[in-house]
Formats: structure tokens, sequence, C-alpha cells
């Protein structure tokens, strides 16, 4: 086999790699740990506190409902939710599934927001932005973004 047909057989393999991992990429750890510092981290490691009508728990303060849509990781809710990395992987999964429904490279405010609000608080102009607006400038000034 000569180096070009090599090559022409490599490289398409290679470019598609490239853009899986770009694309992938999902929430940057600075922007996770501003989720988590926000929702008081170490100090809510196994535990649930009642939040705006339903249990929230663990150092994201995860809801039911989000833990489904990060793919229900850890056997249960309260399990999961009360464990840091249960938890840290079910917000990561929450934003790979809806991050791209904000714009096709989701920002730190995109996830801060729908971390707050849910898949549809990045829209600008809606409700539930505007809702999550002072989540969002909270998180400015905790964490510098």
């Amino acid at each position: 086999m000569s180096s070009t047909t090599l090559l022409e057989k490599v490289l398409p393999l290679f470019l598609l790699a490239t853009v899986i991992a770009v694309a992938s990429a999902g929430i940057s750890n600075s922007c996770l740990q501003c989720i988590c510092r926000l929702e008081g981290c170490a100090s809510q490691v196994g535990k649930c506190r009642q939040d705006v009508g339903s249990l929230s728990c663990g150092p994201y303060q995860i809801k039911n409902p989000y833990w489904i849509d990060g793919g229900r990781r850890g056997g249960d809710y309260q399990t999961c939710a009360k464990q840091f990395a249960c938890s840290e992987a079910t917000v990561r999964a929450y934003m790979d599934r809806y991050g791209r429904g904000c714009r096709s490279n989701p920002t730190c405010e995109d996830y801060m927001r729908m971390h707050n609000g849910g898949p549809s608080a990045c829209k600008a102009g809606s409700s539930l932005y505007r809702a999550t607006t002072g989540y969002w400038n909270k998180a400015k000034s905790l964490c510098g973004f």
C-alpha cells in the first residue's frame, strides 16, 4: 500500500475524531466548579433540602427531574445527587444533552442559566433567561466571569 493511499484512508478518520472531540468538549471544569461553589459544594455532600417546592440534593443541588435528564446515574436520585462524583457526572451529562439547544458552542453563562432554570433558560429574551439573571450575576461576582 502506498503512503498516499494510507494517508487518504487515515486522514478522514483523524479529522472525524477531531470534530467529535471538539463537539463533545462540554462544560469546562472552571464553569462546573463555579456551579458547585454557588450551590454549596462540599458543604452539601450527603444532604438534601427543600428548595422552591421540591427537594434539591448534594453539592450541585440537583432535583429529581434534572437527575433523570442527566441519565439516571448511580442507582437512584438521592444516592447519586448526594455524592460528589455521581452528581458531577449528572451535571456534565445534563449539559451535554441540552447545551447545543442554546447555541452551537455554549458558553459558561449558558450552562449556568440551564443549571438554574432548565434547558430553555439560556435562550435570551425568554422568561427563564430573565429569571436566571440573578444567578448569572452571582456567578460572575463569585467566580470572576
